[in-house]
């Protein structure tokens, strides 16, 4: 018995030592200490709630495609759909305005109008893939480029402005580097784990991922779980912008630009597989601080913000690289 306990207590060390969300936090920790001994003024109140403000329509969007991915699906329109879902919530709330509609109903209306156009959004990638029988990929490509190309007819290339201008006051910290949108992200994710990891919902998405047939097999409609994960991902990336225009003041029509990028590798460096059937909320959340942490600290310490894309390609490819090893010493095990 005492051997048991002896061989026990070391695996269990090992286990927490390699576990997945604890050494992405020991490479946060670590980034933190390298750009605060470049600049120390990155180590400050004021670039942690710039962090947290671009962390915020990020981890999002990376929600979105972290129940996408672990259904074994992928999503390139949450980038798209989120500045599309800003615009028309912006032209929304200006309407409201010049109508004279009180500012706080006026946001409530917005945020609710941004989620609907996602959730739009959402409904048609699942047409595409569940009855035109397209692949995710080239259906949400379709999206991709159908939301973009709204955005800039809607705006004329333009921002919309001409909403309440408590939006913007809503954006400062009050807390740090904490403000009201943030704490409402924070929910979110609260939500989203619970969803993925302790509901029904998300029992379903994982058995999809790992294996469809056996999904339906098992008397799941494989249909109706891959509709409710797409509107689902278009519903968050509709609130992504809310949280731009409540950062902005307006409806931009390049808020999104490129963020189905970093929603990806905001999930594949969180530990989810590509292949479907793997993925942690938990991780996806540190994933976008990670990749946050980095642009911001490159543009402090005087890096030309070009290399941004570039260090994020690398970033997805080293955390692929890591899986793909992990995944041939499990087999070799």
């Amino acid at each position: 018995m005492t051997t048991a306990t002896h061989t026990t207590q070391p695996s269990r060390l090992k286990e927490f030592v390699t576990n997945q969300q604890f050494i992405l936090f020991l490479v946060l920790l670590a980034m933190i200490a390298v750009f605060t001994a470049f600049n120390r003024i990155f180590f400050s109140v004021g670039v942690a709630g710039n962090i947290l403000a671009d962390w915020g329509p990020l981890v999002l969007v990376a929600l979105a495609e972290t129940f996408v991915i672990v259904s074994g699906g992928i999503d390139l329109s949450v980038g798209s759909v989120c500045t599309l879902s800003g615009v028309v919530g912006a032209f929304a709330m200006r309407s409201l305005t010049e109508g004279g509609m009180t500012p706080y109903l006026t946001l409530v209306i917005g945020a609710l109008v941004c989620v609907a156009v996602g959730c739009v959004a959402g409904i048609l990638n699942a047409v595409m893939i569940n009855y035109a029988k397209l692949v995710p990929f080239i259906a949400t490509l379709v999206t991709l480029g159908a939301a973009a190309g709204l955005a800039l007819v809607f705006t004329g290339g333009g921002p919309i402005a001409g909403g309440p201008s408590e939006a913007i006051q809503l954006s400062v910290p009050w807390l740090g580097p904490i403000s009201t949108p943030i704490i409402i992200v924070i929910v979110i994710c609260f939500i989203s784990w619970a969803f993925l990891h302790k509901a029904r919902f998300g029992r379903y998405t994982f058995a999809l991922g790992s294996n469809p047939f056996a999904t339906r097999a098992a008397g799941i409609s494989v249909y109706r779980q891959t509709s409710k994960i797409y509107i689902l991902s278009g519903a968050l990336a509709g609130a992504a912008g809310m949280f731009y225009y409540l950062r902005l003041g307006s409806g931009a029509p390049s808020s999104g630009l490129g963020l189905e990028l970093y929603a990806i590798a905001a999930v594949v460096i969180g530990g989810a597989s590509l292949s479907g059937g793997v993925g942690r909320i938990s991780g996806t959340i540190l994933g976008a601080l990670i990749l946050t942490t980095v642009t911001s600290g490159l543009i402090i310490i005087g890096v030309d913000p070009n290399w941004k894309q570039v260090v994020v390609a690398v970033l997805i490819a080293v955390a692929v690289t890591i899986q793909g090893l992990r995944k041939s010493e499990g087999k070799a095990s």
